[in-house]
This record gives structure tokens, sequence and C-alpha cells, in this order.
């Protein structure tokens, strides 16, 4: 078994091994997307821009990954890079999505990361909205329903008391 295992790493196997681990990280799609500020909040502006579409070249963005769905990026006078901007959504929850961009007329499609995050530099950010952990009332927020509910419960307390006060007379029921 160990000679096996030698033989099927020789040298040719090394360089082919020596060969792909060589590939960019992005792959061979001609750069990368760059994400300002790689740390956003919910409800943060981000700006991303790249120099793969070349000169005058527009791009569509796609931040759906995050919920801030589709946006353009256009040329900008900063060293033939387009830029495009969204906007986190104040639903976004905490963790790493890829955001991408596919250059117009054919070109490369590159890929940038934007981690969410829920504290800043200034300090925590308390969270918004309200946590579903299964208490509370099954009629919800609407004053009706919560009136006639709490009706039924005092009709059935008094209704209880007064069989038990009959019963302890000696009336019975």
């Amino acid at each position: 078994m160990r000679r096996t295992a030698r033989l099927l790493i020789g040298p040719g196997l090394a360089v082919a091994t020596a060969g792909s681990l060589a590939v960019p990280v992005y792959g061979a799609d001609g750069g990368r997307l760059e994400v300002f500020p790689s740390t956003a909040m919910p409800g943060g502006d981000v700006t991303v821009n790249t120099a793969a579409c070349g000169d005058g070249g527009t791009a569509e963005g796609d931040a759906t990954a995050v919920g801030a769905g589709r946006f353009t990026l256009a040329p900008s006078a900063h060293e033939g890079d387009v830029i495009g901007r969204f906007r986190v959504p104040p639903s976004a929850q905490p963790g790493t999505y890829e955001i991408v961009a596919k250059c117009s007329g054919g070109g490369p499609q590159v890929h940038g990361d934007l981690v969410v995050v829920l504290e800043s530099a200034r300090g925590y950010v308390h969270p918004r909205g309200s946590v579903n952990t299964g208490v509370g009332g099954a009629l919800g927020p609407d004053p009706v329903k919560t009136a006639a509910g709490v009706a039924a419960l005092a009709v059935a307390a008094a209704g209880g008391t007064w069989l038990l006060h009959r019963r302890a007379r000696g009336d019975g029921i």
C-alpha cells in the first residue's frame, strides 16, 4: 500500500498540484471586486469598484445575497474603474455575503465579500423588532379580540366562583 502511495505522489503529480495552486483566488477573470467598507452594519451604504471592465465599461452588480438586489456600476474618473453603490437592508443578518459584478459586453465576472455586523466601532447597536419566542397571545395585537378574550375569562371565573359557592352552601349543582 505504501509503495502505491509513493507512486501516485510522483514528480508529475507534484508539478500538476503546484500548477493548480498557482491559480489566483478569483480565477482568471481579470480582476476582483473591491467592497468598501468591507464590514458594514444593516442600513449602511456600500460602494464597490473594479478595474476588470476596462476604461468606459459598465457592469451589472448583484447584492441579492445580502438582500440589496441588483445595482449598476458606471465608469468613473478613478483609474478606469467602474463604481456602484447599494444599501445593506435594515433586515440583513450578520454574516459574510458574496457580492458579484458582471461586466457588460461579455466581460469578466468579479467577486468580493461583504461582512455584515451588528456592532460598530462606536459600540453595540441594539437589535430592532420583536423576538419570535412562541410566547404571547394567539389572537395577536387586535384590541377587540383581546377585550373579547378578557371578557370570556371573566365570565368563566365568575361562573366557577358562583358554582363553588353554591356547592359549599349545600345547594348542589
